[in-house]
């Protein structure tokens, strides 16, 4: 494989993913985990990605400032924040989590709505707080430099004190009969405590994530009560998912 075709497929997976392993990388392209090590340093080098011990980010999930239209898929992400806007309603107590879909709900909120909302991202968190009717808690614990997301044992805790009416999480990997999956341990036990959090969870994702599968299980398919994406629910790429019981948008 030539090397601008692993540098392509390489960009396309960080961007899809928002992080990635060298490991993961080096089994989709066929080759060494050296020889991913230095086209990774290389795309650094260049400005198209963020490399991070063990693995790479994308720009948009690294950096706050980074401009909507640098962030990958941001047309999808943005229909599947306005469809998840539609279950909201004054009153409501909700949990977004983070990466780029979980920030582009929180920039979707309308500025009328009257909502707790609590999160463990900063950027998240700063989204929120320039509408002035929404009360913010952030969620405090370990924060990742990279997405600037709480994690660890006392960002589980805090999630285990709270109950809300809909938990807003992003995903790795979403397969209809494997369910939720990412490469992070720690990211896993997050996820899974805010699930556990939420009378509704609710899965925002792009299609292009759908019937992919990693390391460790976030949880059932069954477990999520609501799953957004960007397609229409009778897209037939949904169909094992409609099967599998869960409701749609």
């Amino acid at each position: 494989m030539l090397k601008e075709e692993r540098h392509r497929i390489i960009l396309n997976e960080v961007a899809l993913h928002n992080r990635v392993l060298l490991t993961d990388i080096s089994e989709v392209l066929n080759v060494s985990v050296d020889t991913v090590r230095r086209d990774v340093i290389k795309l650094d080098a260049d400005k198209l990605l963020r490399k991070v011990h063990g693995g790479a980010v994308s720009l948009g999930y690294s950096n706050t400032n980074v401009q909507n239209k640098e962030i990958y898929a941001i047309a999808k992400k943005t229909r599947i924040a306005e469809k998840a806007c539609k279950l909201l309603k004054n009153g409501s107590v909700i949990l977004i989590h983070g990466g780029t879909t979980c920030l582009e709900l929180a920039r979707t909120i309308p500025a009328n709505l009257s909502l707790t909302c609590f999160t463990l991202s900063l950027p998240v968190a700063m989204e929120l707080c320039k509408k002035p009717k929404l009360e913010v808690v952030l969620l405090g614990g370990t924060m990742a430099k990279e997405s600037q997301i709480a994690s660890g044992g006392h960002a589980i805790h805090n999630l285990s004190k709270v109950r809300v009416d809909y938990g807003f999480i992003g995903t790795g990997y979403v397969d209809a009969v494997y369910g939720l999956t990412e490469f992070d341990w720690e990211s896993v036990q997050v996820k899974m405590a805010i699930v556990q959090a939420a009378k509704n969870p609710v899965l925002l994702t792009i299609s292009e994530k759908l019937n992919s599968q990693n390391r460790y299980k976030t949880c059932e398919l069954k477990d999520i009560s609501t799953m957004i994406t960007e397609l229409e629910p009778s897209d037939a790429r949904l169909g094992d998912f409609r099967k599998a019981g869960i409701k749609i948008m």
